[in-house]
């Protein structure tokens, strides 16, 4: 009878350990709390079994990066392989000087998303070990093994073509930009491309630096010295909302503000039909994270894999949020 009533006990143990080791699905509301701790270190680097990645982009507090991070470990944990974390919190620097670190903690391999796409070129120069460029492209390609982001100039182009049948006319457009991240300066390029010859003037352009708080202050500026302004093309869908912020507190009521990413934050100002966003041009960070994951896998294994990887962007707007959600990321 002991033995019996010992075996349900270690039965009913392992279905509740099963259960809280499924909770956490990437993409789920859980995947875009805020992050805890800046950096996540490994547990032991050198006594795992699998392999060590380090993982470094340019702020893990945007929702975006961390879930592509979650996607990452999720990929890696299945693998027996660990990732240990770093953030910079938007500062190239201390970037280079983490990168350095992970590389003496022992990491077999880096993702990095670089603060700036020029300035991180003293790491990769430094770096002995794979670094596999993630969401946001170095400048200089040769010194990373591989590449893997969103096709961020049709995230910019698609969001182009919706501002064309909005206004059909032509109008005033602000773009907000942040010329040392390399994917946003793509998604300008495929917006401005999208929309050349079509009647639009652009009023204004500044560097955002990619962050909600500082989108905020440069368009109340922007609002202050042009009045009349159509529509808005931010670089990502934290500008859109620290635009959005700027253009209520001007008390506008007409701008169309267009980003990209389709955060879930994104997603739920859609659902309004009286809210300024526009559109978005939607990313995939689980994708992102998971393909990151098997390439890094496969150059550590010294297996065959793509050296450039792009992952398709698609425009969500008011008329086709409901397929997406408001919970999570696709």
């Amino acid at each position: 009878m002991k033995r019996k009533i010992l075996g349900v006990f270690v039965t009913v143990m392992f279905g509740c350990m099963v259960l809280s080791g499924c909770k956490k699905n990437v993409g789920t509301p859980e995947d875009n709390a805020v992050v805890e701790n800046e950096d996540e270190q490994a547990q032991d680097t050198e006594t795992s079994e699998g392999h060590t990645f380090g993982y470094s982009c340019i702020d893990i507090y945007n929702p975006y990066y961390d879930v592509v991070k979650e996607s990452i470990r999720g990929e890696l944990e299945a693998k027996g392989d660990t990732l240990v974390v770093k953030n910079p919190d938007g500062d190239v620097n201390k970037q280079i000087q983490q990168i350095q670190e992970m590389i003496d903690e022992g990491v077999d391999a880096v993702f990095l998303a670089p603060v700036d796409w020029e300035a991180i070129k003293p790491a990769l120069d430094e770096a002995d070990i794979p670094v596999i460029n993630v969401d946001t492209q170095g400048k200089d390609t040769d010194l990373t093994a591989a590449y893997i982001g969103s096709d961020n100039k049709n995230a910019g182009a698609v969001c182009g073509e919706n501002l064309k049948t909005q206004c059909p006319d032509g109008g005033k457009v602000v773009l907000l930009e942040c010329p040392s991240q390399n994917s946003v300066n793509e998604r300008i390029t495929g917006f401005e491309e999208a929309i050349k010859n079509a009647g639009f003037e652009v009023v204004a352009r500044a560097d955002a630096g990619g962050t909600k708080e500082s989108a905020k202050e440069k368009m109340a500026q922007i609002l202050a010295e042009n009045p009349q302004v159509d529509a808005v093309m931010c670089g990502n869908d934290q500008m859109a909302l620290g635009a959005l912020q700027a253009a209520k507190e001007a008390g506008k009521s007409s701008l169309k503000i267009y980003g990209v990413d389709g955060s879930p934050e994104m997603k739920s100002e859609l659902t309004d039909e009286k809210s300024m966003i526009a559109g978005t041009g939607a990313q995939s960070p689980i994708n992102v994270g998971k393909q990151a994951a098997k390439i890094g896998e496969a150059i550590l294994n010294d297996e065959d894999y793509e050296k450039t990887t792009y992952i398709d962007t698609f425009f969500i707007g008011k008329d086709n949020v409901e397929m997406y959600g408001t919970n999570g990321w696709q």
